[in-house]
């Protein structure tokens, strides 16, 4: 059973994965065909080996450059910031923005000792410095740690020409007003625009 249990801990270090779900997990693959497992554990090997962080946007790829970055029909002038590899995939699969990306991978949470040096500030500032960007989205998070993250890249990039503007906040299309929490309606308000 240490074997079971290990990989069951192994499991729970998932993002999002408790023990009840790591249980289902090992029992599965305890379960499916030797070859199953084997393949899971091979593209875990190839991906790990082949992967790394883009050297302009930080989103993972096999290149040395990714493909978004690649793209000549990419509006290179707009750049969205986002906090991690994921949310670039979300605004993606929207069909949205035709920008390219950065990926900070994390927000700003002093409680937990991350500070600016741990995310990718720094490089962002580089990236502007070099020029052609002419408006920043900030596509943080709506929580603490993205408020305060998009806020410190607003004070950052004010010394450059480039216009910084922040994603909006508020209310879901198709939800009811009377289901929405204070902070949420209070975004939306704060947010408005004319039409």
């Amino acid at each position: 059973m240490k074997a079971f249990e290990k990989l069951i801990g192994a499991l729970k270090r998932l993002p999002g994965v408790g023990p009840k779900q790591a249980e289902r997990f090992a029992i599965h693959l305890l379960r499916a065909p030797r070859t199953e497992v084997e393949g899971l554990v091979d593209a875990l090997r190839e991906a790990k080996a082949s992967m790394r962080l883009c050297a302009r946007c930080f989103d993972f790829t096999d290149r040395e450059v990714c493909r978004l970055c690649s793209d000549p029909a990419r509006d290179a002038g707009l750049l969205c910031v986002v906090e991690e590899t994921q949310d670039l995939a979300a605004l993606e699969r929207s069909r949205a923005f035709a920008g390219l990306y950065h990926v900070l991978h994390g927000s700003l949470s002093p409680l937990d000792g991350v500070g600016p040096d741990r995310i990718k500030a720094k490089e962002l500032v580089e990236r502007v410095r070099a020029g052609g960007v002419r408006e920043i989205v900030l596509a943080t998070d709506p929580d603490t740690e993205g408020e305060a993250t998009a806020l410190y890249l607003a004070q950052i990039l004010k010394p450059f020409p480039v216009k910084v503007t922040r994603i909006a906040h508020g209310v879901p299309l198709g939800g009811d007003l009377d289901y929405l929490d204070e902070r949420t309606l209070s975004y939306a308000l704060s947010g408005r625009r004319e039409v």
